[in-house]
């Protein structure tokens, strides 16, 4: 039932993600040939303030998922609305926090933004804002339905929305030309996919309607406190590491830099969505198999999810490295490509980062929130020292290996070592062995389908396209000689031959009739 649960999730949210990313691409080209990059960059560096404001609800979301999946196992009714209560209540406070927050952060936009000629900065940031704190009413709603493993509902109402949302803010961009009214735009059509949402789980399940009188026991909201001290710590010092990159750069460098960015960042951040869409679609399963399972078939469900993870991760490290630059060149100019050598520190960040995830879910999902706690903070001051120095001596490249030594230096052996010792039982150097093989297997893919690739001249859409045929097809095929054998090749291809036989008789059955 997990298999399956997931699965749908992950088709619904790959079918969504292709969609909304053929779109999105539409949308920022209309938006940088309409209201030029200073905006973009504008609208990268809003949503790194906000994204520091929503620090006021780090971890409460993340404790009380962990809470609920055992009483959504056992069909627990009454605790699960006890919970439910507790978390509405919570964030009703957070939205107003939230508010204030960034209503005072408002005096000083000015010295945050530097060089900027957009106008009308403080009603653009209210709508930002109002955008940010409207969803937390109705947040728990649609959080519920990712722990039932429902998560392909979200998906649908959120696909349905962004796609009208995309379209009408083209529309807006093209026809007037009015960053504002775009923004209002997305701000109404957020609000209502809140509503839609809670309005779809109270009829799906009628009973979290039913009111409850009783609060939380002193002991499970003694553990809630205690996980949300832990993981506000782990996401403020997480915000300072990858949140405020933007805000760096447009106080040391400049706006415009923050926009060109912005087009490096967006393609890596829809290659990182494809593959969330696979592994947030197995996370609530992972936490509902930790619930209830053995540490020995956790274990060797999390060896599958690690050679998944290797394997995406790394076909998109290699992806992204050879055709990103030749991309937005073709996309839109040579002049958005930035300094040479950003573009290698920013696919060793993403690839270290993403291949953390399988081993990031088990602790999460275990409930490992105390023990490493302060980690973040650590990351953070490296983090923070390190960029600001080099930003000054190199430039843009500096913010980012400051987020590289900062990774390297705290998260990269201290989440692995916290879950072999406390999940699995074993050495953590099983661990890194597997992870040095596997980065040597990348690193030798990368190498070979570089020098294949570097044959073709990028000049034109059907140049651009063979180009991106070969970086598809060479890696991929690597890892299918190298791995089919393997246990956890066998199980994933098991599990999708079995899901496709299945899905065979029911459309043969349904022909038939």
């Amino acid at each position: 039932m997990r298999v399956k649960s997931s699965l749908i999730n992950i088709g619904a949210g790959l079918a969504n993600q292709i969609i909304i990313t053929l779109l999105s691409f539409i949308s920022r080209t209309v938006f940088i040939y309409t209201l030029g990059i200073e905006y973009l960059g504008i609208n990268g560096l809003f949503t790194n303030i906000l994204a520091m404001l929503t620090l006021a609800e780090a971890g409460l979301g993340a404790s009380i998922m962990y809470s609920l999946y055992k009483p959504v196992a056992e069909n627990d009714h009454y605790r699960i609305n006890v919970l439910m209560k507790f978390y509405r209540n919570a964030y009703m406070v957070i939205a107003l926090v939230i508010l204030a927050l960034g209503l005072a952060i408002m005096p000083f936009l000015d010295f945050i933004i530097k060089d900027s000629k957009v106008e009308n900065i403080y009603i653009i940031y209210l709508i930002f804002l109002l955008n940010t704190v409207a969803p937390y009413f109705y947040v728990h709603k649609s959080s519920f339905l990712n722990v039932c493993q429902k998560n392909y509902i979200v998906t649908a109402v959120y696909s349905a929305s962004s796609i009208l949302s995309v379209l009408i803010k083209i529309a807006i961009l093209h026809y007037t030309e009015n960053y504002i009214l775009y923004l209002v735009i997305d701000s109404a059509i957020t609000i209502t996919n809140s509503i839609i949402l809670a309005v779809i789980v109270n009829r799906m399940y009628p009973y979290l309607k039913n009111k409850v009188k009783d609060k939380l026991d002193n002991e499970t909201k003694k553990g809630i406190t205690k996980n949300v001290k832990a993981i506000v710590l782990q996401n403020v010092g997480n915000y300072l590491v990858f949140g405020t990159d933007n805000i760096i750069i447009s106080s040391f460098v400049s706006v415009v830099a923050v926009g060109l960015y912005s087009n490096y960042n967006m393609l890596m951040e829809i290659c990182r969505t494809f593959i969330n869409q696979v592994f947030n679609n197995i996370y609530h399963s992972v936490g509902n198999l930790v619930a209830k399972e053995h540490v020995d078939k956790v274990y060797s469900i999390y060896k599958t999810y690690r050679f998944l993870n290797f394997w995406l991760y790394s076909f998109f490290t290699i992806f992204l490295a050879i055709m990103l630059e030749d991309f937005i060149a073709l996309w839109i100019g040579a002049e958005f490509v930035m300094e040479e050598g950003l573009l290698f520190v920013l696919m060793i960040i993403f690839y270290e980062r993403g291949m953390r995830n399988s081993i990031t879910t088990i602790k999460t999902t275990s409930g490992i929130f105390n023990e490493d706690r302060f980690a973040p903070l650590c990351q953070a001051a490296i983090n923070l020292v390190v960029s600001i120095i080099l930003v000054h001596k190199i430039g843009i490249i500096g913010v980012f290996l400051g987020t590289l030594v900062s990774a390297l230096a705290v998260p990269f052996w201290t989440t692995p070592y916290l879950v072999f010792k406390m999940v699995f039982k074993a050495p953590v150097r099983n661990y890194f062995m597997v992870y040095v093989s596997y980065l040597g297997i990348g690193i030798g893919t990368y190498i070979l389908t570089n020098l294949i690739s570097g044959f073709l001249q990028v000049d034109s859409v059907q140049s651009l396209l063979l180009k991106g045929l070969i970086c598809f097809l060479v890696p991929n095929l690597i890892y299918f000689i190298l791995f089919y054998r393997t246990s956890e090749f066998q199980y994933l291809w098991k599990v999708l031959s079995n899901i496709t036989l299945r899905h065979g008789r029911k459309t043969k059955v349904y022909s038939s009739s």
